[in-house]
């Protein structure tokens, strides 16, 4: 017997399965940025935290798993997040394409060579 809902569908499952990745990989990448800015971090309003957290969840949602693997935010100075969150307001008001947009922010965080 099939322990599955009925009204529960593949494509449903797929994407929340998605979204969890996704959460949870913005989740271990917040925490990394705050351990490395524990006093700075208070300097960052509410809503720029907010705004860091979703283009971080959009640039996850854009790179290879194997790129995201690869980024070191624990590394961010606190210019970088600045110009991460603008790179953030940009692709919000669609000042820009989406593609140019998050490859900018992928080129803000550093990576391993």
């Amino acid at each position: 017997m099939s322990t599955r809902r009925p009204d529960v569908n593949d494509e449903d499952l797929g994407i929340r399965t998605f979204q969890l990745r996704k959460a949870k990989a913005v989740e271990r990448a917040m925490e990394r940025v705050r351990h490395a800015h524990k006093d700075n971090w208070k300097n960052l309003s509410n809503l720029d935290i907010t705004d860091f957290e979703w283009i971080l969840g959009e640039t996850w949602a854009y790179v290879a798993r194997d790129a995201w693997e690869e980024l070191r935010f624990g590394e961010l100075t606190m210019h970088d997040i600045r110009t991460i969150l603008a790179f953030g307001r940009e692709l919000k008001k669609h000042a820009r394409t989406s593609v140019d947009v998050l490859n900018d922010v992928v080129a803000a965080i550093p990576c391993t060579d």
